[in-house]
């Protein structure tokens, strides 16, 4: 009973400081269209509704616009070499890669091999900050750009299916104390959260809301990395492991896990270096040693590692062969990112250590009261995961141990710098990057429709190229599950076979995207740094190739709040199709569909769920829209999208 007590006397003090700060609201800003999170999708987002004349409001927990490319720093960008090969991209995403191979006199200044484009996070920030800029200018729209801003709040229509305003947080540091990026997130993102001033922070509260002139003629778009958004607005959503059905044959649960989501990580830059560097062990590391490897043997080589994800490159080594992949030695003064599955990934996955907190969860520590939203993030496991990316650097100079190939692999090679400062290609004084790469958050359930009674979702065997009548899943479905399986991937004959000839064609498709099913599963044990732990079994199994796929407008659309479209990684996906939904040229793609759609919306005078109501049949407004979309040069299909064309073998 003691702890009901103090739990309603904690909502009660919380419900007192929101109505405190209703009254201390220092500045209202009214925009067309509020887009939440800076990270590429919400950059793309911003940019075609800048192109179209719009004023844009766009927030980011951080200092930097770019997400992936900056803030959370794997500036290596993730493509396919078809898709590549045709430059077949939205435009505003050709436009970003065209300003990179502008400022440095070529796309790929870090010569690295993982990538076509591998270069320095702090300079994706810049491009695309100009980039947004330009688009105003070009297109006579406004851009109101708030950094270091979190939203705290949202107010809602009587009715509750509508976003009037959403209040937000804005911090900079007082006077005389550290600057931004002093110190890791764990050991701030919680005081971003209040509206109190605090000895570090102080606090300008922000109330985001529609133009005047048209009162509640608005939309707001959820772009951020985690879906915090949709959390917040408490719509329906899926977290984690979805259950094995015939649509999600390769889903390692039979009940699903809402803990298991893939793991997050802090990247970091090295340099190389012509001298032998000194180094402290940290104090933590003991218990992070038994994680590290290089995995594969054939990875098992230093300059392969460190050349993979090479973000700057002043000379050009000699060539060198190591596991059948070529690439130029590293040189001093060359600086490399780090994102390495067994080395700074963490991958919990576990009640008492997942890092994006459930539903019931948020209910649990007050998250969803009034005024109790902290970013639904466990900061412990934040704090962890930076310890062990720094735990994965001291590995990389100094480490002896491998967890996957065993003793004698490893050897020190103390000629490696952590670069740290505000001037580094992170941008911190730590060294690590801002923000975790986050590789799947929330993800919305869409709207019930045809062929999908419980909400619409993108699901594995939409995009798998699996060969289903592996034995495998004759063995271990249940026979009513794999029959109904075989049915669902039948040619048009109805012939059953292996394995789909390409992906879901959406009669209400509005962007694209291609990359293969890729994984970074929990770990089977917390935490997940312990001695012998390993991955949860059989995550790995929907892994692998995936066909050139669409992004329907359904999955943009959440229930029960009319005025929100989603962007990103928390669209309506589930657990295994998202590990493909969610590389940059995607986000870009999801960003500009975002956008647009609530520029159509907001130009049309029709509520983007009313585009969706005739569902498998698409209405004369959808074909607008997706007219808009092609014509503006953000594909809505790939080249020979048909039902009669199952020829898409040779897109690798």
């Amino acid at each position: 009973m003691l702890k009901y007590i103090v739990i309603a006397l904690l909502n009660a003090i919380i419900a007192q400081e929101t109505l405190a700060t209703q009254r201390a609201i220092a500045q209202t800003v009214e925009c067309d269209i509020l887009v939440v999170g800076a990270g590429l999708a919400g950059v793309a987002a911003s940019h075609e509704a800048l192109l179209a004349g719009k004023t844009v409001c766009m927030t980011e927990i951080t200092d930097w616009m770019g997400g992936q490319i900056s803030s959370q720093g794997t500036s290596a960008l993730d493509e396919r070499s078809t898709q590549r090969s045709l430059l077949f991209y939205p435009r505003g995403y050709l436009e970003l890669r065209q300003r990179i191979a502008e400022h440095y006199g070529k796309l790929n200044p870090g010569d690295c091999w993982v990538s076509d484009s591998c270069f320095l996070p702090r300079d994706g920030h810049d491009l695309l900050l100009t980039q947004l800029q330009e688009a105003a200018k070009s297109g006579k729209g406004n851009l109101h750009w708030f950094p270091s801003t979190v939203i705290k709040e949202l107010e809602k229509s009587e009715s509750g299916n509508w976003i009037n305003a959403a209040i937000a947080i804005q911090h900079q540091p007082h006077p005389d104390t550290p600057p931004l990026n002093t110190f890791p997130l764990s050991q701030t993102i919680q005081d971003w959260y209040s509206y109190s001033d605090s000895p570090n922070f102080q606090k300008k509260i922000i109330r985001f809301t529609y133009p005047a002139s048209v009162p509640g003629d608005w939309y707001v778009i959820e772009a951020t990395e985690t879906g915090e958004i949709i959390a917040l607005a408490d719509v329906p959503y899926r977290l984690g492991i979805d259950p094995l059905s015939h649509f999600e044959p390769s889903s390692s649960s039979e009940m699903g896990d809402s803990y298991c989501t893939q793991g997050f990580t802090y990247t970091f830059a090295l340099e190389q270096t012509e001298t032998k560097q000194s180094y402290e062990m940290p104090s933590f590391y003991p218990q992070h040693a038994h994680y590290y490897s290089y995995e594969l043997s054939r990875f098992a080589d230093l300059d392969l590692l460190f050349t993979y994800r090479r973000i700057w490159s002043a000379e050009t080594g000699e060539w060198q062969t190591v596991g059948g992949i070529s690439f130029t030695s590293p040189t001093p003064g060359d600086i490399s990112m780090q994102n390495w599955t067994w080395g700074n990934d963490y991958r919990p996955g576990n009640p008492e250590d997942n890092l994006i907190y459930t539903r019931e969860q948020l209910k649990a520590t007050g998250q969803l009261h009034p005024g109790g939203w902290k970013g639904g993030l466990r900061t412990e496991t934040l704090h962890k995961g930076e310890e062990h990316a720094l735990g994965f650097f001291y590995w990389l100079a100094m480490g002896t141990t491998d967890s996957q190939l065993g003793t004698g692999v490893k050897q020190p090679y103390p000629y490696y710098r952590l670069l740290q400062g505000p001037d580094t290609a992170m941008g911190t004084s730590h060294g690590l990057s801002k923000y975790p790469y986050i590789r799947e958050g929330r993800r919305i359930i869409g709207r019930p429709s045809f062929g999908y009674p419980e909400g619409f979702t993108i699901r594995e065997i939409d995009i798998s190229r699996r060969n289903y009548q592996d034995p495998y899943y004759r063995e271990n479905l249940p026979p009513e599950t794999y029959r109904r399986l075989e049915s669902m991937i039948s040619g048009l004959e109805g012939t059953p076979r292996p394995s789909r000839k390409r992906s879901t064609i959406y009669p209400d498709g509005v962007g694209i995207g291609h990359y293969a099913i890729d994984f970074h599963p929990c770990m089977e044990d917390s935490p997940p740094e312990s001695a012998g732990n390993r991955e949860r079994s059989r995550e790995r199994k929907g892994a692998g190739m995936a066909y050139p796929f669409q992004i329907p407008l359904r999955a943009m659309i959440p229930q029960n709040i009319d005025n929100l479209l989603v962007a990103g990684k928390s669209i309506a996906t589930s657990h295994i199709a998202s590990a493909a939904y969610r590389v940059h040229s995607f986000e870009w793609s999801s960003g500009a569909a975002a956008g647009i759609t609530a520029v159509f919306a907001l130009e049309q005078d029709v509520i983007p769920y009313q585009l969706i109501e005739t569902m498998p049949r698409p209405s004369d407004e959808l074909k607008l829209l997706q007219k808009k979309l092609n014509e503006n040069g953000n594909p809505t299909a790939f080249p020979n999208t048909s039902i009669f064309n199952e020829s898409w073998d040779d897109w690798e």
